[in-house]
């Protein structure tokens, strides 16, 4: 038998991160833009802008810093919450892969 599960951040009772929003979060640090990061993932940009401005506004911080000329990077809380959501998608796994044996 094999064990799954799907992992995601809230705060208040309000969903954060989820592996959607995680992979966008690690293709803009990746790419520097939310276009080329959202073409990437096979997504419009309006729906990867919808994602950002949600996670934002329930966070109540910046995630990602949009520049003016073009370009993007992820905010230092940005990149601790993909560092969070990391940290604890591991220990699922490891759990998961222990349980699976």
């Amino acid at each position: 038998m094999k064990v799954k599960f799907k992992v995601w951040l809230e705060k208040e009772g309000e969903p954060i991160i989820s592996e959607g929003k995680y992979r966008l979060l690690k293709e803009i640090d990746s790419v520097g833009s939310i276009l080329r990061a959202s073409r990437k993932l096979g997504i419009s940009y309006k729906r990867a802008h919808s994602q950002i401005k949600t996670l934002e506004e329930r966070l109540g911080c910046p995630v990602v810093e949009r520049r003016r000329r073009g370009g993007s990077k992820l905010t230092e809380r940005g990149k601790r919450l993909v560092e969070e959501y990391e940290r604890v998608l591991e220990k699922f796994t490891n759990l998961a892969e222990k349980l699976s044996e």
